[in-house]
C-alpha cells in the first residue's frame, strides 16, 4: 500500500488503543494506516509494565474474545502471572501479569508489521483532522503529506497539548522523551470538540542493584498460571500458540517468574512530603487537569489519608534484560532532590539509584459525553475517539476502546451495521455506556462495583458469552469460531448433566448450589477430560445459578428501554413536568435511546415516564 492512496480507516496513535484499533479495522477487512509519532515506541508501556487485575483483567479477556491482540500479547511477554482475589468470589477475581516492557512493545511491532494484506504504518506527528461538511475525510501530518481515509479514529494518549511536572520544571510532551501535540488540538476545537483537562502520573524507575530486597516482602507468581488469552479455543498448547520468535521469551517465563517485592514508606517519607507539599505542582497551582482518585500521588496520600502513617508500595521488575524497577504506589511531581530523599526514607530503597524520575503530566480529553456508543462522533461523522483521550486511564480500558473503535471505523467505511457493546455483554460495554452516558471529571478506571452484571461478566466465560459478536462482525477465523461454538456446546451439555448427576445421594448443581467447595465434589471422569475453562465455567454456572438466572431477567427487563430510539430532532425543553436541570442534561448530551437515558445521573424513573410519553406525542405528529 501507498501512503499517498485513499484508507478505509487511519488510525492516529500508536499507544494500546491505537494498534488495537489498527489491527481490528485491518482484521474486519478495511485497507488501514497506522500513524504514529515514533515506531520504536508502540504499544509502549509508559507507566507500571503490567496488564490486567480486577476488571482490567476481565477487559483483557474481552480484547481476546473478540479477535484483539492484547491477550495473548500479554501471555507472550509475561514474567509473572498472578490471579488477583483468589480467596474471594468469583465476580471480582481477575488476571494480572507482570511484563517484560521491551519484549511486549516489540512483539506489538512484529505483529502490526506482519498484517501485510491490510495494514501499513507511516511515522509522522497527525497535526490536524481534515473535515468537509461536517464529515472527517482524512488529516494533515507535519510533513506536509494529507492522507486520506473514509474513516479517521483518533488515540492521541497523553500527547494533545501534553506537559510534564517535575517540581516547577515544565517539559513539552506527553510521555518522557516525546512529543507533545498542540496543533491536533486546535484543530479539534476549531471543528466544534470541547476539551478540558486531566492529569495523570507516573512513579520513579530505580536501578535493581540499588535494592535492599532482604528489607522487602516477596511476592511470588502463581504456580499454575492463569493467562489472558483462551489458548483452548485455538486448538494448540499455550507454547505451541506462539511463534518461534516468542519462545524464547515464553520458555523464560516458565522457566522462572519474576517475583515482586512489597515495601512501605514511612513517618520520614510523610514528614518529608508535608514539609515540601508547596513545591509540588499538584498543591501550588501549577497543575489544573484532575488526577486519577484510584491511583494517586504520594503527595495526594499524605494530605488526604493524614492519619496514615505508612503506605504500601510494590516494587515492579521491568524486564529480564532490565535492570530496572517500576516503584507501584511512589507517583510523584515532586522536584528532583524531594523525591531522593522520599527514597531514602524507605528502609529497602536507602541506597536507591534513580534511572527515570516521577512526573506528572497534564493533557487535554475530549470530554466522551460527545460520542456515540459506537465510539463515532457526534459532532464529525466518521470520526471515532478511543483511550486517554476519552477521559480513560490504564492500558486495559485503552485497549478495548481501541478494538471497538478501530471494528466501527472499519464497518463505516465499508458500508455495515456497528458494532455496541451492552452493558450486559462485556465490561467494554460497561465502560463505554459509563462514558458516552454521564462523562468523566476524572480519569475513569474500571471496577468490577462498576458492572451490575458482574456476575455474568466473569472473566473465565468472556469467549462463549462474546461469541455472537465475534461471528457476526467477523473477528476471529472460522476454525476458531468453529471451536468456540464446541466449546459453548460442551459447557451447555455438562450444566445439564451435572445439574442431575448424583454425588452421595444429591445432585453435583445441588451442592455447588449450597456453596460446596467444588474441590470436595467427585466430578465424573471425563468432566477431566474436558479444558480447564471450560470446568471453570460450568462450575461457576451451576454454583451461581439462582443468581444469574435473576441477573438473566434484569437484563431482559430493562433492554426494553434500550429498543426505545429517540429520534435525533427530538426536543427535551418541550416535555411538560420534565424539571429544567433534567431538560437541560438530556438536551446537552442527546441520549439515542430511552435506556441510555435512565442511566444519566439524576434522570429518575419519573423522568422516564414524561419522556415515554412526550415521545408517543412525538411519533403521532
Amino acid at each position: 500500500m501507498s501512503v499517498f492512496e485513499k484508507f478505509d480507516a487511519v488510525v492516529c496513535g500508536g499507544g494500546h488503543a491505537g494498534c488495537e484499533a489498527a489491527l481490528a479495522a485491518a482484521r474486519v477487512g478495511a485497507r488501514t494506516l497506522l500513524i504514529t509519532d515514533n515506531i520504536d515506541t508502540i504499544a509502549k508501556m509508559s507507566c507500571n509494565p503490567a496488564i490486567g487485575g480486577v476488571a482490567k483483567g476481565n477487559i483483557v479477556r474481552e480484547i481476546d474474545a473478540l479477535g484483539g491482540e492484547m491477550a495473548i500479547n500479554a501471555d507472550a511477554t509475561a514474567i509473572q502471572f498472578r490471579l488477583l482475589n483468589r480467596s474471594k468470589g468469583e465476580a471480582v477475581r481477575g488476571p494480572r501479569a507482570q511484563c517484560d516492557k521491551d519484549a511486549y512493545s516489540r512483539r506489538m511491532v512484529r505483529v502490526i508489521s506482519g498484517m501485510r494484506a491490510n495494514l501499513s504504518v507511516f511515522q509522522a506527528t497527525v497535526t490536524a483532522v481534515i473535515v468537509r461538511n461536517c464529515l472527517a475525510v482524512g488529516v494533515a501530518t507535519n510533513v506536509g503529506l494529507d492522507i486520506f481515509g473514509s474513516t479517521v479514529v483518533l488515540t492521541g494518549g497523553t500527547f494533545l497539548r501534553g506537559l510534564m511536572h517535575v517540581g516547577s520544571n515544565r517539559i513539552s510532551g506527553g510521555r518522557m522523551g516525546d512529543f507533545s501535540s498542540k496543533d491536533l488540538s486546535e484543530s479539534l476545537e476549531k471543528h466544534g470538540i470541547a476539551l478540558d483537562r486531566m492529569k495523570t502520573g507516573t512513579s520513579p524507575r530505580i536501578s535493581g542493584t540499588s535494592i535492599d530486597f532482604s528489607a522487602c516482602e516477596e511476592q511470588r507468581g502463581d504456580v499454575n498460571p492463569c493467562t489472558f488469552a483462551f489458548h483452548d479455543d485455538r486448538g494448540g498448547t499455550f507454547g505451541e500458540i506462539f511463534g518461534a520468535a516468542d519462545r524464547a521469551v515464553l520458555d523464560a517465563s516458565f522457566s522462572g517468574q519474576r517475583s515482586c517485592w512489597i515495601a512501605h514508606t514511612t513517618q520520614k517519607t510523610k514528614e518529608i512530603v508535608e514539609n515540601n507539599i508547596g513545591r509540588s505542582p499538584l498543591y501550588s497551582g501549577e497543575i489544573t487537569g484532575i488526577g486519577p482518585r484510584y491511583c494517586p500521588s504520594i503527595e495526594d496520600k499524605c494530605v488526604k489519608f493524614p492519619d496514615r502513617s505508612e503506605h504500601r508500595l510494590f516494587l515492579e521488575p521491568e524486564g529480564y534484560s532490565s535492570d530496572e524497577w517500576y516503584i507501584n504506589g511512589l507517583s510523584s511531581s515532586m522536584p528532583m532532590d524531594v523525591q531522593l530523599d522520599i527514597l531514602g526514607s524507605i528502609p529497602p530503597l536507602r541506597m536507591a539509584k534513580i534511572t527515570r524520575p516521577a512526573y506528572a503530566v497534564e493533557y487535554d480529553f475530549a470530554p466522551p459525553t460527545q460520542l456515540c456508543a459506537t465510539l463515532q462522533s457526534k459532532i464529525i461523522e466518521n470520526l471515532f475517539f478511543a483511550g486517554q483521550i476519552n477521559g480513560t486511564s490504564g492500558y486495559e480500558e485503552a485497549a478495548g476502546q481501541g478494538l471497538v473503535a478501530g471494528v466501527n471505523a472499519a464497518r463505516k467505511a465499508m458500508g455495515g451495521e456497528m458494532m455496541v457493546l451492552g452493558r450486559h455483554d462485556a465490561y467494554i460495554g460497561v465502560l463505554i455506556d459509563d462514558l458516552v452516558t454521564n462523562g468523566t471529571f476524572e480519569p475513569y478506571r474500571m471496577f468490577t462495583s462498576r458492572a451490575e452484571y458482574r456476575l455474568s461478566l466473569n472473566h473465565g466465560g468472556a469467549d462463549v458469552r462474546l461469541l455472537p459478536f465475534a461471528e457476526k462482525f467477523n473477528l476471529v477465523d472460522g476454525d476458531r469460531l468453529r471451536r468456540t461454538r464446541e466449546k459453548l456446546n460442551t459447557i451447555n451439555l455438562w450444566v445439564e448433566r451435572l445439574a442431575r448427576e448424583k454425588f452421595e445421594s444429591k445432585a453435583i448443581g445441588d451442592w455447588l448450589l449450597q456453596s460446596a467447595d467444588a474441590g470436595t465434589i467427585a466430578f465424573p471422569n471425563d468432566f477431566y477430560a474436558t479444558s480447564q475453562t471450560v470446568r471453570d465455567e460450568v462450575i461457576h454456572r451451576l454454583k451461581y445459578a439462582g443468581y444469574l438466572e435473576r441477573e438473566q431477567r434484569t437484563i431482559e427487563k430493562l433492554s426494553q428501554l434500550d429498543n426505545v430510539k429517540i429520534p435525533p430532532n427530538f426536543d427535551f425543553t418541550a416535555v411538560v413536568s420534565l424539571s429544567n436541570e433534567s431538560k437541560q442534561k438530556l438536551q446537552l448530551h442527546r441520549p439515542l435511546n430511552l435506556g441510555q437515558a435512565s442511566r444519566m445521573g439524576g434522570i429518575t424513573p419519573v423522568d422516564i415516564s414524561l419522556i415515554l410519553v412526550a415521545l408517543e406525542k412525538f411519533r403521532r405528529t
